[in-house]
Order: structure tokens, then sequence, then C-alpha cells
């Protein structure tokens, strides 16, 4: 029973993460090659609402994850059992290449030429006049605050936390948040497998090894960042904010009290 609950696990990851590239990937396709007019803002809403349908529809099997950063993150915390993260890893990236194979389907008579320019439709890169190494800590930066917003969100002893379905809402403008105050300088990857997992299908699909070794080999850049600020931001939450949760201090006096009772009967 318990592997058939992980196998339904990670189908729902790999669907989640599916439906947050077919949307995203879309819309970045529909500015690019269709010149729609849709602003940046627009664009960064679009792919928020991308998060919130994934959660939604597959939020109920997995947590939604749909993010190998937030799946080492939890589990870097203990929210999360590290035996899964591998597999969850593997089913996210899986889901970021369908995802992104299906935006390519859809627009696939728009695709004249391969050029480097509308192969990052479906993966991210830095602003020319940024290295690697800044752009990598950009990335951990965004997706540190990613965490602390996701954790909060989902935090059941958070009095301010949304409640029901909000917080798939909250998560979804995070995402939207994010990539309107940062997302044009590195792509607001945000998620390895976001990035890493279209970067297979382009190499496939015609690319060839463009999508790894553009911009000085920019693809560690989405996987490192996130990696490394995911568990930062759950770090910071847990240690700074979590501890000090009026329910939380109130949890830890009624078990103090009774472990001084069992204490004086003994």
């Amino acid at each position: 029973m318990k592997q058939e609950n992980l196998i339904g696990e990670c189908l729902s990851e790999m669907l989640g993460t599916a439906i947050l590239l077919f949307f995203g990937a879309s819309v970045v396709a529909n500015v690019v090659l269709m010149q729609a007019d849709i602003s940046w803002w627009a664009l960064s809403l679009l792919w928020g609402l991308g998060v919130t349908m994934a959660i939604y529809i597959t939020g109920g099997v997995s947590g939604a994850h749909i993010n190998p950063a937030v799946s080492v993150a939890l589990a870097v915390v203990g929210d999360f059992p590290w035996k899964k993260v591998i597999p969850y890893s593997i089913a996210q990236t899986s889901g970021a290449f369908l995802g992104a194979a299906g935006a390519y389907f859809i627009y696939a008579e728009q695709f004249v030429e391969k050029t480097a320019g509308n192969m990052t439709i479906f993966h991210t890169i830095a602003q020319p006049n940024i290295s690697n190494p800044r752009a990598m800590m950009i990335e951990l930066i965004l997706t540190a605050i990613l965490l602390m917003g996701v954790i909060a969100m989902t935090e059941p002893l958070n009095s301010t936390a949304p409640k029901g379905l909000g917080p798939a809402i909250g998560i979804g403008l995070l995402v939207a948040a994010i990539g309107g105050i940062a997302g044009t300088l590195t792509g607001f990857a945000i998620n390895p497998a976001r990035d890493f997992g279209p970067k297979l299908f382009t190499a496939l699909a015609g690319w060839g090894s463009t999508p790894f070794t553009e911009h000085n080999f920019y693809f560690w850049v989405p996987i490192v960042g996130p990696l490394l600020g995911g568990p930062l931001g759950a770090i910071i939450y847990k240690k700074c904010v979590r501890v000090y949760l009026p329910e939380v201090k109130q949890n830890e006096k009624v078990n103090s009290s009774e472990t001084v009772k069992i204490t004086e009967s003994v």
C-alpha cells in the first residue's frame, strides 16, 4: 500500500509540474512567437496561476511540491521524508519535460527556426551582463523567499495563514510577485525541475547542446541556486518565525506542564 501511495504521489507531482510548465511556457510562446500584448506583470501572474492550478489539481494527493527545491527544503527541516525526495524530484523533472513538450506541440507551426532566442521560451537564462555566480545568488535569494512564503502559508499553527483553498492562491500570487520584482534578471526559475526538464526537451527537439552551453554553461545556475536557497528559506522560517508563533509557544507550555506533572508523580 505504501508503494502504491508513493507511485500515486509521484504521478501527481509529474502532472502538477507538467501543468505549471504548460501554462508558463505557453504564455511566453504567446509573447515571443505571436507578439501578444502581455506585460511582464501579466506574464508573471499567468505563471503564478499555473502554480495555483497545479496545487488545486494535485495537492490533495502529493502536497503539490512541483519543485525539487520545495521537497529538499521540507526534508531539511524535518517536514518531509528524505526517502521521497529523489522519487519526487524525478517525477517533477519528468513533468516539466512533458509540460514543455505540450507547449511546443500547440505552437509547433510557429517555430520557423530553432534559434537560441525562442529556445528560452521553455527555460531560463540570465541577462547578458549578469555573471553565472551572481545569477546563482539571485536564484538563491528568490527561492529562499518562495520557501518562507510556502511554509508560512501552509503552517497549521500560523493563525494568519490563509485557510481552505487560500494557500494555493497565495502561493500562486507569491510566484507572480517574485517574477514581478526580479524575474527579468534570471527568468525566476526558482525551481530546478522547471528549468532542467525543458532543457532536456529542447535538446532533444532540435536545439542540440545549446540549452546546456549557452551563457557560459548557465544550466547549473537554476539547479544550484534554488537547491541552496530553498533549504535556507525553510531554516530561516523555522528558526526565526515558527518557534515564536503564539500557538507553538502555547504548545510548549502545555508539554512542559505535562512533563512536570509526570515527573512529580514518579
